[in-house]
Formats: structure tokens, sequence, C-alpha cells
């Protein structure tokens, strides 16, 4: 298993996706994976 470090910009930035990942019932990991794929679904081939 690989372990990463997440540094945020600020305490706002890391609230705001704090309640993004709670809203929406996902780990941070899971979070992080929903957001690789809406970046492929938004990258031309």
């Amino acid at each position: 298993m690989v372990a990463i470090r997440i540094e945020f910009d600020d305490d706002e930035q890391y609230d705001r996706l704090k309640k993004l990942k709670k809203r929406r019932g996902l780990t941070w990991k899971g979070l992080l994976l929903e957001g690789e794929q809406k970046v492929r679904e938004d990258t031309p081939k």
C-alpha cells in the first residue's frame, strides 16, 4: 500500500473539500478517485 500526504493551501480549502467528502459519503481516497474520473471525462482523447 502506498501512503500519500496532501497539503492544502489553507483551512478554507481543506474545509470545503472535507464537507464535499462528507456530503458524498466518501473517504479521501474515494474523493480523489471521483476527481480523477471527472478529469478523464473532461479531457479530450
